[in-house]
């Protein structure tokens, strides 16, 4: 199970799921987001790392409605460009209350530590249907893998923060 909690007042992060690739994405999001997070999950890893990713995913998103509540008062829609030495992301968010993602990182290897990268789009698939959002991630240019995740959790993480 995945738990996410969401604290708006001086920015702690403390980020637990049992995947450190996983950990350090979490982590780079909430950071560049302004978000203070805490993410605590006793996964099921002795079988694969799909249902912890994707219950953290789920837990984070939930989380993010929660804080959000009504869309009121924020800018809505948002946009954001992070690179991470040669990797470049772009993301575009609407807090549209219309889940729909359309993740495209190009990713080549199978893994990166102990995290799948089939579950990488995935994790942010599920944030989006939880938090329902309109979110579109793609990574622009960049041959490294871990470069290439990172730039894009970044870069959703800018266009979150000037969504809201």
């Amino acid at each position: 199970n995945g738990v996410a909690t969401q604290a708006t007042s001086a920015q702690t992060i403390d980020i637990h799921t049992g995947i450190g690739f996983l950990d350090h994405m979490i982590h780079a999001l909430a950071k560049h987001s302004g978000w203070s997070l805490i993410v605590e999950c006793i996964g099921d890893l002795h079988i694969d790392d799909h249902h912890t990713t994707e219950d953290c995913g789920i837990a984070l998103g939930d989380a993010f409605k929660q804080a959000l509540g009504q869309v009121r008062g924020v800018k809505r829609f948002g946009f954001g460009f992070a690179p991470l030495d040669e990797a470049l992301s772009r993301a575009v968010v609407d807090l549209s209350n219309r889940p729909c993602s359309v993740i495209e990182l190009g990713l080549k290897r199978e893994k990166i530590g102990d995290l799948s990268c089939e579950m990488i789009p995935h994790f942010l698939e599920s944030f989006t249907e939880a938090a329902r959002l309109t979110v579109h991630v793609d990574c622009l240019r960049g041959f490294n893998d871990h470069h290439r995740s990172e730039s894009a959790f970044k870069a959703l993480a800018v266009a979150l923060r000037e969504a809201t």
